[in-house]
C-alpha cells in the first residue's frame, strides 16, 4: 500500500477502520511492540501499548472504553486500572503508565506510528 506523505516509513497500516467496532480496541504488532488501537465514536483513533504493566499480560486492547473525569480511558480487564487513551497515563498508579502512540485513518486504513 502506498501512502503519499513525507513520513511514509514511520507509519504502519494495522487494519481497516471497519475492522474496529466503535468504542472497542484491537491488538496489533508494530515494530515488535504489542499496540492496542482503539476506535472511539465514528472515527477517533488512539493507540497505546497493549501490555498491562501490572500483570505483564497483553490485554489492554480488550478493556472497556469509557470516560473518567473528562478523559477518554480504557479499563484494564485484569486489575481495572484506567489508562488515558491520549497520554497512556494510568490514573490510579502513574508509575504503571504506558506509552501512547500516534494513530490516524487514511484511505480507510488505520495507521500507527510508534512514539
Amino acid at each position: 500500500m502506498k501512502i503519499d506523505s513525507p513520513d511514509t516509513l514511520q507509519w504502519a497500516a494495522v487494519c481497516t477502520l471497519d475492522d474496529i467496532l466503535p468504542d472497542t480496541g484491537v491488538c496489533a504488532r508494530v515494530g515488535g511492540r504489542h499496540v492496542a488501537v482503539f476506535r472511539v465514536g465514528a472515527e477517533r483513533l488512539f493507540a497505546i501499548d497493549n501490555v498491562d504493566p501490572k500483570s505483564g499480560a497483553s490485554v489492554l486492547s480488550r478493556g472497556l472504553v469509557g470516560s473518567l473525569g473528562g478523559r477518554i480511558v480504557v479499563a484494564s480487564p485484569l486489575y481495572k486500572n484506567h489508562f488515558d487513551l491520549a497520554t497512556g497515563e494510568c490514573l490510579e498508579a502513574p508509575e504503571h503508565s504506558v506509552r501512547a502512540h500516534a494513530a490516524r485513518a487514511e484511505g480507510g486504513q488505520v495507521l500507527v506510528r510508534l512514539a
